[in-house]
């Protein structure tokens, strides 16, 4: 099976040949062109994943070649190959919607790093149309991404239950989507063309939500200037959607379960009868049921809420669909801020795939919207993510480098004792933590210090002084085996 389909526009026959050959060898499908024409006319003839565009053709700029290929295909990752790289080149190069670019001579790995990338940054996000064109004519929901089979068998629940009346209750941590789902619950049912009123009822002062929900007439309280309809008349024929429910005061809750059963209520200070036809929604991120067993909310209103059940599975135990979530984030983002298609770099999507996410998916829509505002290049790397994430990897990196040095932690399979296992001092372990630090940012840049100095963010000088300090060898590159044991004798 093809990993994907690559087209190489260079009119030099022996860039052409040594690609085509690299790029098969690799499992791609490769075509070629010696000319911008004959490049226009192939992708005329078929979509491809990825375009390797020489800047310098004989018969026309590879930079206005870009531009005219983008505005028939704006979402095609192009990646120049140029013999003058600068900086000047690469600020050309990305505002004119290129994905990267690559200077003559290359290194084959690093250039299969960079198409490899490209690739799988066009399958995630026709992935993600494709997904979002199939869940709008199946389910309507364009807004929710997922693939996994957790979300998968909650959109069916959701088209399932959304035609009928019965109220849900969705439970899921903060973060997951749930106002999403209750919208598309909406969005499934006959209400859809009336009234979704959404109620956090954890940021409204319990003294306000009775008046925010039923309404008050002139006069009911000191500030009651004015006869107000409540939202409970607002959702009429609608839905009402109640975030954070476990939040509402005793006294309301009985009211809410008065409205469920009855469906009618009273306003504030009045004594009419209000009929409505609203269908409840409710959410919560703690455990209802448990609430009920302390006391703190009525079990009577529990079981009115939990007709049909559904929960929200939290990120982490659906990580099949951070990539899609990532795309979609991306997109969205770079619109907002004018800026071109950024992408992750692997060792940052290696660190968004570990991480827990205890934030869900609110915090990854978080972390990209940071990371496209703060970056200034096509590729986001591990320094554009939050401190927590740099601080996770620091430490597993540390521990698993000096599994050799250190015991294993207490219960840990292989757990030696003291006298099998002789202690470092503190000084030589602290020395080794660093020196395995600044040893994994060198091999990453290419053992090129400046661009290691600006990622530890100090200046390239003390880099230099902490190199010879630590007795790193900066002569053995990409040898990170001898460099440990040329320093510490093992």
């Amino acid at each position: 099976m093809s990993k994907g389909s690559i087209l190489v526009v260079d009119d030099e026959s022996e860039i052409r040949e040594g690609l085509e050959l690299l790029l098969k060898s690799e499992g791609y499908q490769v075509s070629s062109a010696e000319s911008g024409q004959v490049g226009l006319s192939r992708l005329e003839e078929r979509p491809f994943d990825l375009l390797l565009l020489d800047v310098s053709l004989p018969d026309r700029n590879g930079i206005d070649m870009l531009k005219e290929i983008h505005r028939q295909d704006p979402h095609l990752p192009i990646v120049l190959i140029t013999a003058y790289g600068s900086i000047e080149m690469a600020r050309a190069a990305f505002k004119s919607g290129a994905m990267d670019y690559i200077t003559k001579p290359w290194s084959n790995d690093e250039l299969l790093v960079q198409v490899a990338q490209a690739v799988e940054a066009r399958r995630l996000r026709d992935e993600n149309i494709h997904l979002k064109r199939a869940l709008k004519q199946r389910f309507n929901f364009p807004n929710i991404i997922g693939k996994s089979d957790k979300m998968l068998a909650l959109f069916d629940l959701v088209a399932q239950v959304g035609p009928s009346r019965s109220t849900i209750l969705i439970s899921g941590e903060s973060g997951t989507g749930k106002e999403l789902i209750a919208k598309a619950i909406h969005s499934a049912s006959p209400r859809v063309d009336k009234a979704f009123v959404p109620v956090n009822t954890g940021s409204i002062p319990v003294d306000l939500l009775e008046s925010q929900l039923f309404g008050h007439l002139k006069g009911a309280f000191t500030s009651a200037v004015a006869s107000k309809k409540g939202l409970f008349e607002v959702a009429d024929q609608g839905t009402i959607f109640f975030d954070e429910i476990a939040t509402v005061s005793p006294e309301t809750q009985a009211k809410l379960l008065r409205v469920i059963q009855e469906r009618e209520f009273m306003r504030l200070g009045g004594t009419e009868q209000i009929k409505v036809d609203v269908r409840i929604v409710a959410a919560s991120n703690v455990d209802l049921l448990s609430l009920v067993k302390e006391g703190r909310f009525r079990e009577d209103l529990y079981h009115r809420l939990n007709v049909i059940h559904l929960h929200l599975p939290p990120l982490r135990d659906r990580r099949e669909d951070i990539p899609l979530l990532l795309v979609h984030f991306m997109g969205r983002f770079c619109q907002e801020n004018t800026k071109p298609l950024r992408q992750f770099t692997p060792a940052a999507m290696k660190l968004l795939m570990d991480y827990d996410w205890p934030g869900n998916v609110r915090e990854l829509e978080n972390v990209v919207e940071r990371a496209v505002v703060l970056s200034t290049q096509e590729r986001v790397d591990v320094d554009l993510l939050p401190d927590s994430f740099r601080s996770k990897e620091i430490v597993r990196g540390v521990r698993l480098q000096l599994s050799e040095f250190l015991p294993p932690l207490p219960g840990e399979a292989g757990a030696r004792t003291a006298a099998d296992n002789p202690h470092p001092s503190l000084f030589q372990i602290i020395d080794e933590v660093e020196r395995r630090i600044i040893v994994d940012m060198l091999e990453r840049t290419g053992w090129n210090q400046t661009e290691a100095s600006e990622h530890f963010l100090i200046p390239l000088s003390t880099l230099n002084q902490k190199i010879k300090r630590l007795g790193i060898d900066v002569r053995r590159r990409g040898r990170t085996d001898e460099v440990v044991s040329a320093s510490t004798g093992k």
